[in-house]
């Protein structure tokens, strides 16, 4: 008799966007005619740079040709582009090898997938709020027990506080598997060097591995701040670091990231090259590689014009997120981030909370945005906006909430 997963009943709600895209439907429905202004949802909206346009016809031209032909690749991916994202590390001071970059479809599916490599009792610790999908796919493995208040059993969680710069400390007992993202989603903050030296130490001490988020690296405009966690010493003996093209160059939809496993990696009961090594089976079995065509879109958005042109579009997204913060700040409310990172944290009026300002928000000013309760328990009495938007929607947008928003 085949029986289900019981873990996936554990999951306290819907999935947090899908529940937005579901209210905002049900809004629209009792108001016909109403246009909704979407500051919600993190995906990109400008259109590829040219030298992406290129890169993927060429190589979807040469597929067309008996030597330009490919078939299965290596499940890690292709050289060149393994060797550029090395590089792409090296420029700002992190020393990566080739050896150790994995070419993925993604960041979050690497979020989730790299789990498996691990003991299923592993002690997982999460910022808190946190990218959903960190404390989800946790959960479906098993390795929570129900939810309580908000909360998970057996999950640590690291509260981010407006008193801690969103930041957390350091776990006081011992755990096993770290999530952590910076530039945040949601909250925008970005970790120093300092704080993360300071979890590096504590993870070499226990044993313990941190997972690092670093999608959102290339809206970092401070370069005193890390863009990566292997720019402290050590790290590579103790992080994993997931990335993406899906902010950096617009690849949401064409779907491309990579995973960072180094050799050097150490275990409690797995020395160097044991996780390398165990990575390395998992996508082999599991995995036959990205796509070639969107590999070679890849190595052209990390091609020396394709940086250039890239950068023009994250500083786009950041004058989207000015615009915004100026906006909400004007009309009295408290904001986070949105200066070295995408997305603005604000603190919803005293006495409402994130579900109900996003009500708030939709009725009267019809934008649409993400409530922080969403994103965890410290995540209530905030809200997320993002700046991924045309221009011309996100000014209609922030002109809606200075005329219409009833604070």
């Amino acid at each position: 008799m085949a029986r289900i997963n019981s873990n996936y009943s554990k999951l306290a709600a819907g999935y947090l966007f899908p529940e937005i895209a579901k209210r905002t439907r049900e809004f629209l429905a009792q108001n016909e005619g109403v246009t909704v202004m979407r500051l919600g949802i993190g995906d990109t909206t400008e259109h590829l740079c040219p030298t992406i346009v290129k890169g993927l016809q060429d190589e979807v031209a040469g597929l067309g040709t008996s030597d330009g032909y490919s078939g299965y690749g290596n499940s890690e991916g292709i050289d060149p582009l393994r060797q550029a994202v090395a590089d792409l590390y090296k420029g700002f001071g992190a020393e990566v090898k080739m050896s150790d970059v994995w070419i993925s479809d993604g960041a979050k599916p690497d979020s989730a997938n790299i789990q498996s490599i691990f003991s299923a009792d592993s002690v997982i610790a999460v910022q808190d709020p946190a990218y959903p999908v960190y404390v989800d796919s946790n959960v479906i493995t098993g390795r929570t027990g129900e939810s309580k208040d908000g909360c998970y059993e057996g999950l640590v969680y690291m509260p981010c506080t407006e008193e801690n710069g969103f930041f957390p400390e350091i776990p006081s007992e011992k755990v096993d598997l770290i999530y952590i993202c910076s530039p945040n989603n949601p909250t925008g903050a970005v970790a120093t060097k300092e704080q993360l030296k300071g979890f590096v130490d504590y993870a070499r001490k226990h044993k313990a591995i941190i997972i690092y988020d670093s999608a959102y690296a290339a809206f970092i405009t401070d370069d005193s701040l890390p863009r990566s966690i292997y720019e402290i010493e050590g790290a590579e003996t103790c992080a994993i670091e997931i990335n993406s093209f899906s902010k950096y160059a617009g690849f949401t939809g064409v779907r491309l990231g990579w995973c960072i496993v180094p050799a050097a990696l150490e275990v409690e009961d797995g020395g160097a090259g044991k996780l390398h090594a165990l990575w390395g089976r998992r996508q082999n079995t599991f995995f036959n590689g990205a796509s070639n065509i969107v590999q070679a879109g890849g190595l052209a958005a990390l091609s020396p014009e394709g940086q250039k042109e890239c950068g023009e579009l994250v500083s786009f997204y950041l004058e989207n997120a000015r615009i915004i913060k100026d906006c909400l700040e004007g009309v009295g409310l408290t904001c986070f981030g949105g200066d070295n990172a995408p997305y603005i944290w604000m603190k919803t009026p005293e006495g409402i909370t994130s579900w109900e300002f996003f009500d708030k928000l939709l009725t009267e000013c019809h934008v649409v945005g993400t409530p922080g309760a969403g994103f965890g328990p410290s995540g209530e009495g905030y809200f997320r906006l993002s700046a991924f938007g045309h221009r011309e929607n996100v000014l209609k947008a922030v002109e809606s909430i200075k005329s219409n928003l009833k604070l």
